[in-house]
């Protein structure tokens, strides 16, 4: 059994939810670029949004250099996780159900 399309409305309505979301996606990529480049003072965690661990960071350089090396492991599982939530919010918002990432 094959579901049926979807009205013009709604479709365009989906696109726009997916476009908005495309436009705050964050990558993988970058953060771990930024974790090489600017680790010591948490230009990874400012990139992803974690505004009071980066202050953190900045202040203690990276907790002497231990949450730094730590974050190699964390890093690309937090942007899966903070891309999973922004798409969940803007899905909400245009009431769509959204079935994962």
């Amino acid at each position: 059994m094959t579901a049926a399309p979807l009205p013009e409305w709604e479709r365009l309505r989906v696109l726009r939810a997916e476009h908005e979301f495309a436009s705050v996606r964050k990558q993988t990529r970058v953060a771990y670029l930024l974790w090489g480049l600017t680790g010591l003072i948490g230009g990874h965690r400012f990139y992803l949004g974690d505004t009071g661990r980066s202050i953190a960071m900045l202040f203690t350089l990276g907790g002497l250099g231990v949450w730094t090396l730590l974050d190699v492991f964390f890093v690309g599982r937090r942007v899966h996780a903070v891309n999973r939530d922004r798409r969940a919010a803007i899905m909400a918002r245009y009431g769509i159900l959204d079935s994962g990432c």
